[in-house]
């Protein structure tokens, strides 16, 4: 059993750690590997890392032939996710699309059978549409994404279960929460970068700066362990799970969850200029018994325990 992980960043990287801590000695393939932050978070002497581009599909076949590969997790995507698509719209629909596409096809022309796939909690979120009571005669039935990355993102599950319906791919999209955890190298989400920013800020006596409205989060731990048991499901029923905390926090409990690491830590409330998406009015949480169910996925890390181990991590790491 040889797991492909491609994308070695923020949920990647997690990834191939847990493989490894269960005995498998992963390929970790990326288009710029930052060997500094990977190995931070897994032991570079346990996994294969080799380079590679989704954007050409003959360095996919080339590794999953080279390296033996039985399954594949796909979690890149392109740098900070719905902002940089809202950036650059074609760049993020060729990587996360036309990527993700050519996965795929690989995975169906070699022979593989599983595929997991990051896709986001944005498809909970960013919708216009829907207005017709789902009859499909008419031309607002179905719900619409507003934000260049969620379009990718409902392109992606689409596909994804198209190619598991007619080729016999086992395909699984992850609707992962806003994802923050340990990770000292470039890229990841907006959100990810804002929380890391907080923190360090916080454990350094300054000011941190937390989004303004109510979100649902997920831990990378606990997005790479859900990414885990995707690949290892014997039933993965009908494909798509949500991958989060469980719950939607406000503003004022991630401050308080600061707080209860940095006491005295002073918060502010505030969407940085870069990343100026309107929050969704979100007033509850996805459901996760789906992910229950079939994956047997439950969080491990609520919001302060999440917390907690990124201080202790980032004071090691980033002190």
């Amino acid at each position: 059993m040889t797991t492909l992980v491609i994308g070695a960043g923020l949920i990647g990287s997690q990834v191939a750690r847990i493989l490894v801590e269960r005995g498998e000695k992963p390929v970790l393939m990326d288009v710029a590997a930052q060997t500094h932050a990977i190995g931070q978070i897994v032991d570079l002497d346990k996994v294969t890392p080799i380079q590679g581009d989704v954007l050409r599909p003959l360095s996919i076949v080339d590794a999953l032939k080279s390296h033996a590969i039985t399954r594949i997790a796909h979690t890149a995507a392109y740098p900070l996710l719905t902002v940089g698509a809202q950036r650059e719209p074609y760049a993020a629909i060729n990587l996360n699309i036309m990527g993700t596409v050519n996965v795929l096809e690989a995975a169906r022309v070699v022979g593989i059978k599983r595929v997991v796939v990051s896709s986001s909690s944005v498809l909970n979120s960013y919708f216009d549409g829907g207005q017709d009571g789902g009859d499909f005669g008419r031309e607002e039935a179905f719900p619409r994404p507003t934000t260049f990355y969620a379009a990718t993102k409902q392109a992606v599950e689409s596909i994804g279960l198209n190619y598991a319906k007619w080729c016999g791919i086992e395909f699984a999209g992850l609707r992962y929460g806003a994802v923050f955890g340990p990770w000292s190298g470039s890229g990841g989400g907006g959100p990810s970068n804002i929380i890391r920013d907080a923190m360090r800020n916080a454990l350094a006596g300054k000011e941190a700066t937390v989004p303004p409205g109510a979100m649902e989060w997920v831990y990378s731990k606990d997005a790479a362990r859900g990414t885990v048991l995707a690949l290892e499901s014997k039933d993965l029923g009908s494909g798509v799970f949500n991958i989060t905390m469980g719950a939607l926090t406000q503003p004022g409990e991630f401050a308080a969850a600061i707080g209860a690491v940095v006491p005295g830590a002073k918060v502010k409330f505030d969407a940085p200029a870069s990343a100026r998406v309107a929050l969704t009015n979100r007033d509850s949480h996805a459901d996760l018994s789906r992910a229950k169910r079939y994956l047997g996925y439950q969080p491990e890390f609520p919001l302060q325990g999440a917390v907690n181990d990124l201080a202790q991590w980032m004071r090691h790491h980033m002190g």
